[in-house]
């Protein structure tokens, strides 16, 4: 069995992580909040993977086995918090918003890790305020457990373009449409096309950190076109992809 590297503190700083760049699996006893100013980071533990463009922030709770994994020349700030400090009393990874204030905050605080005095344990307490403000964002691709829709997730890992329904993906695999809806939402916790639609912006968000054009993404991603990809890619981040270079 591989070793899981474990830290009793979670890391507070800076680091940069070259482009397909990440951090091996690990936990640590603290919480973490894991911020990329710059390029996209995904996080992936047993559960799924969640995945962060400049615009969010991820939070890691203690004890979670998660690995890194960074689209795009990827610049994280880190924050360790005590166990005691979680102000959105989050059990679970989780993406949160993070508005203009929350991000000077985090970037201010990653800025000198050793400095322990009066200045920064006040904007501690300001960093923790503004989180408990936070809206959790829903961008997470769950894990299936269950090998039958385990591998139809695997042929949508491979090719997000994949337009088969989960009829015949089920078909392909040895499975039943009526057992396959049913793992969705006892293991998901949401419809095959509501998950289908996460696995392609995520993978849309890495290529897009990776510099490929709009149209390409919306192609390889399973788009019918580049609007329909603008369109499902505003409702979830809240801009275009255009603008999301911009905050890259």
């Amino acid at each position: 069995m591989e070793r899981i590297r474990h830290a009793p503190q979670a890391t507070t700083g800076r680091r940069p992580l070259p482009a397909g760049g990440g951090i091996d699996a690990h936990r640590h006893d603290e919480h973490q909040i894991v911020y990329a100013g710059r390029g996209v980071l995904a996080v992936t533990t047993d559960a799924g993977s969640w995945i962060a463009p400049a615009n969010r922030a991820l939070w890691i709770p203690a004890g979670t086995v998660h690995e890194h994994r960074a689209y795009g020349a990827t610049h994280l700030h880190l924050v360790g918090l005590a166990v005691a400090d979680n102000p959105l009393r989050l059990e679970q990874p989780a993406v949160l918003g993070v508005g203009p204030l929350l991000r000077e905050l985090i970037i201010e605080y990653t800025a000198r890790p050793a400095d322990a005095g009066a200045e920064r344990r006040r904007l501690r307490a300001v960093l923790l305020d503004q989180l408990r403000h936070c809206a959790e964002q829903p961008v997470h691709v769950p894990a299936a457990g269950d090998p039958r829709l385990a591998a139809v997730c695997a042929l949508l890992h491979d090719d997000p373009a994949d337009h088969r329904t989960l009829r015949q993906l089920g078909a392909a695999v040895g499975a039943g449409e009526r057992t396959l809806t049913r793992l969705c939402g006892a293991e998901l916790g949401m419809t095959f096309p509501q998950w289908r639609t996460q696995l392609r912006l995520h993978h849309a968000l890495r290529l897009l950190a990776e510099g490929v054009p709009v149209t390409a993404v919306a192609h390889r991603c399973g788009w019918a076109s580049s609007s329909a990809f603008i369109d499902v890619f505003r409702r979830a981040f809240g801009h275009t992809p255009g603008a999301h270079r911009a905050l890259g």
